[in-house]
């Protein structure tokens, strides 16, 4: 008689943490004990390499897992910083925009070039224009990709061809699938920066006298480039965190000769919404069944808060109707005004639109941001900036709360750095933008983001330059200020 085989019992396998999660845990408990606090410099890659025994790449991974749980941020040029927590916030309570349902005239081309010329004076506290500080960007890398292709490239000093650079290009199109979308080098055209492939979207699709419609509040940038093609805006309403009310659009769509749609949907200027994918989907299908264009600017579309890069409009596209225009000018070299765009059925158009006005783009910096892209380090910069951007959001947010007046209200971006702010209704921005000129600050009054001269009561804060003492004390100042308006 067999006997009966007898069960044996496998203790299940104890997975040892890797050496890198163990490098991990030691300074998350550090930071858990407080001996390393908000602020704190975190040993350096080389000096925990040492005391750990480890390889630097070992210390690498394990400092981008803890940058992925958002303990700590990288600070370009500096080493990695415990981050500040998140605090709780107010909720939301910024409103839906009501504009009024008609096509305007466009007239705030001289109010713009006043607010820029100003903003651009160094010895203010820069909270006026959209740009990120240069102590964020990755200056040294770039100057060494410009020494390299100097060097290496004879082709630097020709023309290039319209198109731009093809090594750019191919990068380019390899980055879409973080995006959602699928390029080739050949369906793209470098820019001179945004605007430019705005301009030039906004001429192959419609001419002087037609109506574009946009988001409101919308950037002012774009309202200039409606004015100076002699067309008109029609405003269409928007929701603080998802952007564009669909349903008015469709309203607006109906009584109107809507000649194309300009929307930013990823972390709009200056709302900071950011449109659902289900959303942007719907809006695709709903404008390619009327033949009706979208004009997509996603300059902003890397910057979110999170992890997660959302997707652009252009992902959904099957009919070749989306215009995709984006640069690098929020993310790595603003005075390079290198951009780009992905025209789908109207590439032929825009690039010949393009050769006939600037015929080209500056080879060199379309090389170093080649390189850059292609050494693999542009995401790993982009992680670092990402969670610089949503640390400053946060601490305007909190001076805010803390320094404007009662009734004050504040938009809540999930990416992005500027903050849409709603004033008590005495308040009057242009009055308050003078003001704080005159106290050294600089600030974007409301009514340069409508057409209609609406937003009296709000301003936009940039949030791109590094948290100081002397931003805080500004943030205090205009506390004040609006309040001496009641």
């Amino acid at each position: 008689m067999a006997l009966p085989a007898k069960k044996i019992t496998v203790a299940p396998a104890v997975l040892e943490p890797l050496l890198y999660e163990q490098v991990a845990e030691k300074i998350e408990r550090l930071i858990e004990t407080e001996v390393l606090r908000a602020g704190d410099r975190v040993p350096s890659v080389r000096q925990m390499s040492g005391e750990q025994r480890v390889s630097v790449s070992t210390v690498f991974q394990a400092y981008f897992l803890l940058e992925n749980k958002g303990l700590i941020e990288a600070r370009p040029q500096s080493g990695f910083y415990v981050r500040r927590p998140l605090q709780a916030l107010p909720p939301e309570t910024v409103q839906r925009s009501m504009p009024a349902g008609k096509a305007t005239t466009v007239e705030v081309g001289d109010l713009v070039a006043e607010f820029y010329a100003s903003a651009r004076n160094p010895k203010l506290v820069p909270l006026g224009t959209a740009s990120a500080s240069l102590a964020l960007l990755p200056v040294k890398r770039l100057n060494r990709a410009l020494h390299r292709a100097t060097k290496n490239s004879a082709a630097v000093m020709d023309y290039a061809m319209p198109a731009g650079s093809e090594v750019l290009r191919r990068q380019i199109a390899r980055r879409a699938m973080t995006w959602g979308g699928l390029l080739s080098a050949d369906d793209v055209l470098i820019t001179n920066g945004c605007l430019d492939a705005i301009n030039l979207c906004l001429r192959a699709v419609a001419k002087p006298g037609d109506t574009i419609a946009v988001e409101s509040p919308v950037y002012y940038g774009i309202l200039q480039a409606i004015e100076s093609l002699g067309m008109k805006a029609l405003e269409v309403s928007t929701y603080p965190q998802q952007g564009v009310c669909i349903e008015e659009l469709e309203h607006l769509l109906k009584k109107h000769p809507v000649k194309a749609c300009l929307f930013i949907t990823n972390f709009s200027n200056p709302q900071g919404s950011l449109m659902p994918d289900e959303k942007k989907k719907y809006l695709v299908e709903m404008l390619a069944g009327r033949g009706i264009p979208l004009i997509e600017d996603d300059v902003y579309g890397d910057l979110a808060f999170d992890a997660a890069r959302p997707k652009a409009a252009k992902a959904f596209d099957k009919e070749g109707l989306v215009l995709l225009c984006s640069s690098f000018s929020k993310t790595l070299a603003p005075g390079y005004r290198v951009g780009w765009v992905a025209a789908g059925r109207f590439a032929a158009q825009v690039e010949r639109l393009k050769f006939m006005t600037t015929v080209t783009t500056a080879v060199l910096p379309q090389l170093a941001i080649a390189e850059v892209l292609e050494s693999g380090g542009y995401d790993r910069h982009l992680r670092g900036l990402r969670h610089a951007f949503a640390s400053q959001v946060q601490l305007a947010t909190e001076a805010v709360c803390k320094y404007f007046p009662a009734g004050t209200k504040v938009s809540r971006p999930k990416g992005g750095f500027v903050l849409w702010v709603e004033l008590p209704k005495k308040v009057r921005s242009l009055e308050l933008y003078r003001k704080a000129l005159a106290e050294k600050i600089s600030i974007a009054p409301g009514v340069v983001f409508s057409a209609q001269r609406k937003y009296e009561n709000f301003i936009r804060l940039s949030c791109g330059s590094q948290w100081s003492e002397k931003t805080e004390r500004a943030m205090q100042t205009l506390g004040k200020l609006a309040a001496e308006q009641f």
